[in-house]
């Protein structure tokens, strides 16, 4: 047994989603190990951080003073160096389950339409991290593979990867993105024009969580069989007292129907802008959709019926990215075709 292998019995190498709303770590020969929402909570009296994910979450909108509750991720890029750093470390931790002297080889997925500097954070985060080797992947190419799309024939396969920063729309052929562009609208611009909608029709003060919850309870793109209703709770800003309002289905839908149209514009220019031939692949094979905003309610009837191709939903679609990913962990010679430079 060569030393080689030895190494790769212990081998910790990581597939990471890096996301807005939520990051997911995939460990090589384990599967998902953390799946948490990026929020850290950090005391400003001492620099401490107080807690990272599901716990952080809990405090967003609830902290006293001295504790502040950040998303270090804003539209799929790093906002807050120094905290996603800290996030990163503490995720890749708990991915290991004990504090090793471990230096991983990391692959991380990024939005497409990405700048060099926003890349370069994201590489030097991975790096003070203490990882030995840092690819980045371009998140709806690693969607398409965790959704199980045939990426290395040539033929057209087209996805939606709706998360909670951008909205990543790619066709792919032959391992490589044929087109791809990136909106900065999706889960968390959903929850923003819930909490606006709110205030502007009842003075109805909400947080995001509560938007959040709004949103997955009775959100909806595209009229529902059965209408649905949802009590809020809030505070209203002309008594100052918390109040609670019950709102219907048709009454989200048009709080996001901004969104929801922004989204299918980039489908449509995406389907334009698309070679002849694997726009003729796109109309058999239809537009796979991915991320936690693929589970908006009748939003794949919507795309149907806007642009008359099949839609589908992927089998797991918050875990897409960062199945995708791992599988990069194996597949070296693919990661190679596909990594950033």
């Amino acid at each position: 047994m060569n030393l080689r292998s030895l190494f790769s019995l212990f081998s910790s190498d990581l597939a990471i989603d890096l996301g807005t709303a939520n990051t997911l770590v995939y460990a090589k020969g384990k599967g998902i190990v953390v799946n948490e929402p990026s929020i850290v909570a950090i005391n400003k009296t001492t620099g401490e951080v107080e807690a990272v994910g599901k716990e952080a979450k809990e405090m967003l909108g609830r902290t006293p003073g001295n504790i502040v509750a950040i998303r270090p991720m804003k539209d799929g890029v790093i906002a807050d160096f120094k905290v996603t750093e800290r996030m990163l470390n503490y995720f890749i931790q708990k991915a290991h389950g004990r504090k090793m002297l471990v230096h991983p080889r990391i692959i991380i997925g990024v939005p497409s339409e990405i700048t060099q500097v926003e890349k370069r954070a994201v590489i030097d985060s991975a790096y003070h991290a203490k990882a030995s080797e840092v690819y980045l992947v371009e998140q709806a190419m690693v969607a398409a593979i965790g959704a199980g799309l045939p990426i290395t024939e040539p033929s057209g396969n087209m996805v939606v990867d709706i998360g909670g920063g951008t909205t990543d729309v790619a066709v792919i052929s032959l391992s490589g993105i044929v087109y791809s562009r990136s909106v900065r609208v999706a889960g968390n611009e959903m929850d923003d024009a819930i909490m606006q909608y709110m205030k502007r029709k009842y003075n109805l003060l909400i947080g995001e969580t509560t938007a959040e919850k709004v949103k997955i309870s009775i959100g909806s793109a595209y009229t529902l069989e059965k209408p649905l209703t949802i009590e809020i709770k809030g505070r209203n800003l002309i008594e100052g007292v918390p109040k609670t309002i019950t709102v219907d289905d048709s009454e989200i839908r048009d709080a996001l129907s901004e969104c929801v149209a922004t989204i299918m514009n980039a489908i449509r220019v995406a389907l334009e802008r698309t070679p002849p031939e694997l726009s003729a692949d796109i109309s058999d094979r239809g537009i796979v959709l991915t991320g936690g905003g693929a589970m908006l309610k009748n939003l794949d009837k919507r795309i149907r019926q806007e642009t008359g191709l099949p839609v589908s939903i992927a089998e797991d679609p918050l875990a897409s990215v960062v199945l995708g990913t791992g599988k990069m962990l194996t597949e070296f010679k693919l990661l190679r075709r596909i990594a950033i430079e």
